[in-house]
């Protein structure tokens, strides 16, 4: 298909097609002649998970251009591979801010954020990264400053949930290192939105459970 049939398969504008090309988000298709090309399945993949990137998981071009890197050389271990993907995340992230607007805190700051954090690390067994613990630090002092302070009870149940989300994530990771990049990445990426829409569905849940509970409390 030429570009313009790439535009109809993906709903992507030909201006647009145009500069994923020129910033090496989309690999040039196969050329005709000096100023044709043809573009195959591979590229309407491409053409969508960039969009995806873009829209749900609001990546900048940069941060784009890293994991689609990964993709399309994966590291050869799982290990390697979760590693490779969580740095360029991460930079990412630490690029644009925590979107706390608190003045970033450091594991030698002597204050209460990062001291909970550490303390919750420590007690889940889980690897000190710097960068999270800055991270969780200074949304923790976010959350204080607004007025909703989060407890070490709530914070150790927080973690427990996401021990289950990060174990089930592993076990739909695939043996092939193509398709564990995808998964891992992608797969990463794309149900960050997919936990926040459940957790809201949870919190209506239990929001409805409790006003039930109240209500036939009083009706006795």
């Amino acid at each position: 298909m030429r570009i313009s049939g790439l535009a109809d398969r993906t709903g992507v504008a030909v201006a647009t097609l145009k500069y994923y090309l020129r910033e090496g988000l989309l690999h040039p298709g196969t050329a005709t002649s000096r100023t044709q090309a043809v573009y195959d399945d591979e590229h309407v993949e491409r053409v969508l998970l960039v969009r995806a990137l873009i829209g749900s998981a609001g990546l900048s071009l940069a941060a784009i251009r890293e994991v689609l890197a990964v993709l399309d050389d994966p590291p050869g271990s799982r290990r390697d591979l979760l590693g490779t993907t969580q740095r360029a995340l991460l930079r990412e992230e630490t690029g644009a801010g925590d979107g706390t607007g608190a003045t970033p805190a450091g594991e030698d700051d002597d204050d209460p954020w990062t001291e909970q954090a550490l303390a919750l690390v420590a007690a889940q067994g889980w690897f000190r990264d710097p960068i999270l613990v800055r991270r969780l630090a200074n949304q923790l002092r976010a959350a204080s400053a607004a007025g909703v302070a989060c407890g070490d009870e709530q914070l150790v149940a927080l973690a427990e949930a996401a021990d289950l989300i990060a174990t089930s994530d592993l076990r739909t990771v695939p043996e092939d290192a193509a398709g564990a990049a995808r998964q891992v990445v992608v797969g990463t990426l794309l149900t960050d939105p997919v936990i926040l829409t459940l957790r809201r569905f949870a919190q209506q849940h239990a929001s409805g459970d409790a006003a039930a509970s109240g209500r036939a409390g009083a009706s006795r």
